[in-house]
């Protein structure tokens, strides 16, 4: 839940994640198919709380959710649900920006969500106190990096790395973009893509999804058991393509 990359193509969109957590964790259940009253959903499941931090529905949605909001926050738990069970929530309605509008989010903690919706690119941001959500420019590459692990300099940083990666990589496939977020850096292991402080927190696996107008591929990198799975998702939706 920590940097994610979203990428346009002529007839496709690339959505990845890194997800950074504590060493205590428990590993994370491969992505999966559920069923949900509006359609399939395709997820890794969250081995604590049972949420997820990046999912895809079978008409063509799809959320990723980083940690943290506008600023860095202290946790005050408990909280009144999970952020990976709210992903779930504005998922499985079928209508993710609709219901992010209406959502009730006190008692969450910050988080910040990627939505991908009927060709059209969103950014919610929740703080505790106020609801943010925007439309974004979804003809251009985007990176976002969780501002409870990274601080402004280093977030430029990764901008920069990102730019000059699609510099030299025009059309990116979803192989390559996840290399993109398994090698990139300059050999700081507190703030590379992969990241790795002290062994305390690190990198434990990273997420790739590949929508295109009648499917969408998500490739999953479980980096802690040295693992890789990939699942199919039939869409339903022909308003799931990059414009």
């Amino acid at each position: 839940m920590c940097t994610v990359s979203f990428i346009p193509g002529s007839d496709s969109v690339l959505l990845s994640s890194n997800r950074d957590e504590k060493h205590f964790r428990s590993d994370a259940v491969p992505p999966t198919h559920y069923s949900a009253e509006s359609g399939q959903l395709l997820y890794p499941k969250d081995g604590d709380a049972g949420g997820t931090w990046i999912a895809l529905h079978e008409l063509g949605h799809a959320i990723v959710f980083l940690n943290g909001a506008f600023h860095p926050h202290q946790p005050r738990p408990p909280y009144r649900m999970s952020r990976g069970q709210v992903l779930l929530q504005l998922l499985q309605t079928g209508t993710p920006v609709e219901t992010a509008r209406e959502i009730n989010l006190e008692g969450i903690e910050p988080f910040t969500a990627v939505i991908w919706s009927n060709g059209s690119l969103y950014e919610l941001r929740w703080d505790e106190s106020q609801k943010k959500l925007q439309k974004l420019d979804e003809s251009r590459p985007h990176i976002w990096s969780s501002v409870t692990l990274y601080g402004p300099e280093i977030i430029a940083r990764r901008e920069s790395w990102f730019q000059q990666w699609l510099s030299r990589n025009h059309h990116p496939s979803l192989n390559q973009a996840l290399d993109f977020h398994l090698f990139t850096g300059d050999g700081d292991a507190h703030n590379d893509l992969r990241m790795n402080r002290n062994g305390q927190v690190y990198t434990v696996s990273i997420t790739g999804i590949e929508i295109r107008r009648n499917e969408a591929i998500m490739k999953y990198l479980d980096l802690k058991n040295n693992q890789q799975f990939d699942q199919e998702l039939l869409l339903r939706s022909n308003l799931t393509h990059a414009r």
